[in-house]
Parts: structure tokens; sequence; C-alpha cells
């Protein structure tokens, strides 16, 4: 599975996930902070990337509307502050935690059109 970091992750966790074999970008390093969201999830489909993101409410009123559209996305996946604080001292957790994800799931498809809390 590819996936991309929405801007809420440091691109840290991207970087460590590269040199572990995944194909893992962050919106950040691609230019991608100045994109709405669903400019983002636009991009992210067209590259067949799954997008792990934070901003559940906004994505979610995204990806129902598309679905009534009869539009596609190649995933999401959602984590919550709640159980993946962000920060810092938590870089390595997810890193952990997205490196067995993608090893789960490795087929480029895996996530299409699904939603997934991590």
């Amino acid at each position: 599975m590819r996936l991309a970091l929405d801007n809420h992750y440091s691109p840290v966790i991207a970087h460590r996930l590269r040199d572990a074999g995944h194909d893992v970008v962050a919106a950040v390093e691609r230019g991608w902070e100045r994109e709405d969201d669903e400019r983002i999830l636009a991009i992210c489909t067209e590259e067949a990337r799954a997008l792990m993101t934070n901003d559940v409410a906004d994505f979610t009123a995204i990806y129902r509307r598309w679905a009534a559209e009869s539009g596609a996305h190649a995933g999401l996946v959602f984590t919550s502050d709640a159980s993946m604080p962000r920060g810092r001292a938590t870089i390595g957790r997810f890193v952990g935690a997205i490196d067995a994800l993608l090893r789960l799931h490795p087929s480029e498809d895996a996530f299409k059109e699904r939603v997934h809390w991590l």
C-alpha cells in the first residue's frame, strides 16, 4: 500500500518509513500544505495512495459525498489524538504502527474506498 501523511504529521515519520522500504510521503514534502482537503484526497487518489489524517470530520464528509456521487478514493487511515497523540515523543509509535499496517496490507489497493482507524 502506498501512503500519504496529511499536514498534521511530521515528515520524519515518512522518512523513517521510506528507510524501512515503504512508499510513504508527507504532504509537507510535496507542497500540499496549501491545498484544501478535497484536493489532497484527489491527489492521493490519482497517485493510488491512501491518506492518513487526523481531520476525521472533514474527510468523512468528503468521502461520503464522493461515495454518493460514485467517486472512489484510494483509502483513508484516521488517527485520533486520544489514542495516538501527535508530537515529537510519539514519532516512533507512529512509525511502528504504520509499518505494521503497511506490512499487513501490502497490496496497492488494500484500502481502496475503505476507512481504517489506526
